[in-house]
């Protein structure tokens, strides 16, 4: 009984989350819409400023060379954020692992410990970690896939 009704209220909850979402992603969307047209206008009214100013040809040629050095420089911007992110990641992922394995050991541990073979069965997995935590210390670090010499 109380599983239902928490279950319902967990779905209603989820309803309406989903209807929120929707409302607000279709007034991103259209807001997002104005805004590029609103850019394209006024990119338009500067050509045409330009184009009176230093003429068609010139203004076509500012233009083109102005976009091109932009798509450039988001590029660029994106490769370099792109390796900082991937560092980020990847120590954010060492650390949900770590986390992760000190959990499960903290919670296995008063079960080992009761058991019979309790100390036998914790020492197998430390010799593990420790041998394989020497070989990662000590293998060449353009060893990447483990085999010496290929």
């Amino acid at each position: 009984m109380l599983a239902s009704l928490i279950a319902s209220f967990a779905t209603g909850e989820t309803t309406l989350a989903l209807r929120r979402t929707r409302r607000a992603a279709g007034a991103y969307l259209a807001a997002g819409i104005a805004g590029l047209c609103g850019v394209g206008f006024l990119v338009g009214a500067a050509f045409i400023w330009a184009a009176e100013r230093y003429g068609q040809l010139e203004a076509a040629i500012g233009f083109g060379l102005g976009f091109l050095v932009l798509a450039g420089l988001i590029l660029l911007a994106h490769k370099l954020l792109a390796g900082s992110r991937a560092r980020e990641d990847e120590r954010r992922r060492r650390a949900d692992i770590a986390a992760l394995g000190t959990t499960a050991v903290m919670a296995v541990l008063p079960t080992l410990l009761r058991s019979k073979g309790g100390i036998g069965a914790l020492l197998g997995p430390v010799v593990a970690m420790a041998a394989y935590a020497i070989y990662r210390e000590n293998r060449k670090p353009d060893d990447s896939d483990g085999v010496a010499g290929e």
